[in-house]
């Protein structure tokens, strides 16, 4: 979960919710406005809207081309299975 930086400078902030022993109840943002005592803290984290969708674009076109480049070495290694020894 990343810091989102909102048009109006409002920062989204992911929190976690634990229970007493350490179970995790639940993930969720939390608005920090200027003005709050960590928003300086959280600001140079922070990613506007936009580079946040970037950075998606980038990691799923990537996944596929990864996914892409792992078919083919299995293809290849399933080709070499299938060939007898010689020798």
């Amino acid at each position: 979960m990343y810091v989102i930086r909102l048009a109006d400078g409002t920062l989204r902030v992911p929190r976690s919710l634990t229970s007493e022993d350490g179970r995790l109840i639940g993930n969720a943002y939390v608005d920090v406005e200027p003005g709050d005592p960590d928003y300086d803290r959280w600001l140079t984290e922070s990613l506007t809207e936009e580079e946040l969708a970037e950075r998606r674009d980038r990691w799923q076109e990537d996944d596929e081309k990864l996914e892409r480049e792992f078919l083919a070495f299995r293809a290849e290694q399933s080709q070499g299975e299938q060939e007898p020894e010689r020798g």
